[in-house]
């Protein structure tokens, strides 16, 4: 017999996080790009970071053709991604998500393991040729319970509340890591395999 899942957050019951679910604020329209291998994995923080904000959407798809990428990028647009070697120099937003033709309307996120979100921008020209916003010094993750290949790597809602954190000074973003805080804490106390993973 299959265990029951909560509908919402798509955990086991005994790990449903639901109970420290935030709901923010936020201006800046959050478009999590998710791959779909994603969906079902038992981490699954960008899902996460889109039942805590209340202007986001979420967008499962490895591939997305030229008028269906155009019109989720209508909105004057950042991607979230660090600065690498491979990627064209861009516009870097300023504090407070200020760019040069205006104020920034939606921060787009690739929620994917590192390797895979490599495919999904080399895929998606326009994607790599958005502005960005990416995160500097030393970040230090809290996800205990999947691994990433790059050092300095966050989890999709650590990320996302840090980079909001700057775009929007005053909306407490790090509140959102309540479920995360609460998704790690079940798990280590739980009986679950852990399984390793590649995280931004």
């Amino acid at each position: 017999m299959p265990r029951q899942t909560c509908p919402t957050c798509q955990r086991p019951l005994n790990v449903c996080y639901c109970s420290a679910l935030v709901h923010k604020a936020n201006h800046i329209k959050v478009l999590i790009i998710q791959h779909p291998l994603e969906v079902k994995h038992p981490f699954n923080t960008g899902r996460m970071a889109h039942l805590c904000l209340e202007n986001s959407e979420l967008v499962v798809a490895e591939t997305l053709d030229d008028t269906e990428l155009a019109r989720l990028l209508a909105p004057r647009s950042a991607l979230l991604y660090p600065n690498l070697d491979w990627l064209p120099p861009v516009e870097q937003v300023g504090e407070g998500g200020q760019l040069a033709r205006g104020p920034l309307e939606q921060l787009v996120v690739i929620d994917a393991t590192w390797r895979k979100s490599k495919k999904m921008l080399h895929l998606h020209p326009a994607l790599q040729q958005l502005p960005r916003v990416s995160l500097a010094g030393e970040l230090q993750s809290n996800y205990q319970v999947r691994r990433s290949s790059l050092a300095n790597s966050l989890s999709t809602i650590e990320s996302v509340a840090m980079a909001m954190d700057r775009l929007e000074p005053a909306g407490c973003f790090e509140l959102m890591l309540k479920p995360f805080e609460q998704m790690i804490a079940l798990q280590q106390s739980s009986s679950h395999t852990i399984e390793p993973g590649d995280k931004p």
